[in-house]
């Protein structure tokens, strides 16, 4: 199997299945949502989305949502005519204009305020914009790739995006998963960070010691690559040695995950599962202990446990 595609990294089974995915909508004109946390790569998965479309000559537009001023956001999605606003010196093309024949990418769509949701909206289905302080809408020919690291549905609840927007832009959703849950790509993806390191700083650091390769397993990575791939380049320029050191990475055993002991490993797996048993059997004790082969009184003492 191929370990990359384009720019990505990644051959554990979540990101082989990604590509997949990839492969399949990046031909067509349907709206891509990129789901996944701070630093996992979403505007890379949207340059894939694009390089592999037949819109692939045309441009790409990036427009970063929580980066822009929530005054400014709909001059700079959608331009402005001069005079429209104190400072609006010159007619000026908006992103969506600038799109256009191409790829506009929305990143960190969660960040957009409801009320320029209900103008994007209607851009995505109409086809047109309106430059700001402009009489007449222009046409537009555009794919939409946005991107979110919140949780859309939960925001959706809480009355901060819009239930229609969200279905306009999800008609394939694709989610790029946490480092923490890609196995061995995680040291693919370091090695590959530190031959990079290597011939740009031009520096003596090769490859990671075995504890540091440990050490580097056992952290969360709540940044993910891009908090890889900072800590990869601090390292390999401070460091000495041809192999980095988990020092080096800044990774003390504070911050690194507790190994569980496997007693407590099994008792949480069983109660974890006892629960979902009995839940499926609507608490039903006696159907769950048979379900389980096991004696009544396990499941009655398992429950009592969970009582205190």
């Amino acid at each position: 199997k191929d370990k990359r595609y384009g720019d990505i990294i990644g051959a554990c089974g979540l990101m082989q299945e990604l590509f997949r995915k990839i492969r399949k909508v990046a031909p067509t004109t349907v709206s891509v949502m990129i789901t996944g946390e701070t630093g996992t790569g979403k505007e890379l998965i949207a340059r894939e989305l694009h390089r592999n479309s037949d819109r692939s000559e045309g441009p790409f537009v990036v427009v970063n949502c929580g980066a822009i001023p929530d005054n400014l956001l709909e001059s700079e999605l959608f331009g402005h005519v001069r005079g429209a606003f104190t400072g609006a010196v010159a007619t000026k093309e908006g992103r969506f204009q600038l799109a256009n024949g191409g790829t506009l990418f929305l990143d960190e769509i969660g960040e957009m305020p409801v009320e320029l949701q209900v103008k994007l909206l209607r851009a995505l289905q109409e086809r047109v914009v309106q430059k700001v302080g402009a009489v007449k809408a222009e046409s537009i020919d555009i794919r939409v790739v946005a991107a979110t690291n919140r949780d859309l549905d939960k925001e959706i609840e809480a009355g901060n995006f819009r239930e229609d927007l969200f279905y306009r832009l999800n008609v394939v959703g694709l989610h790029l998963p946490p480092l923490r849950d890609r196995g061995e790509d995680l040291m693919l993806i370091a090695r590959f960070l530190l031959q990079a390191a290597t011939e740009e700083y031009d520096v003596a650091a090769r490859d990671f010691s075995p504890q540091a390769a440990i050490a580097m397993k056992r952290y969360e990575w709540p940044g993910n690559i891009r908090q890889l791939e900072n800590r990869i380049k601090k390292a390999a320029i401070m460091a000495d040695q041809t192999q980095l050191s988990a020092e080096d990475l800044g990774l003390s055993e504070e911050e690194l995950a507790p190994v569980k002991p496997l007693a407590d490993a099994k008792e949480e797996f069983q109660r974890s599962y006892i629960n979902q048993i009995l839940a499926r059997n609507n608490g039903n004790r006696t159907k769950t202990a048979q379900d389980l082969a096991v004696d009544p009184r396990t499941v009655f003492r398992h429950l009592e446990k969970e009582a205190l």
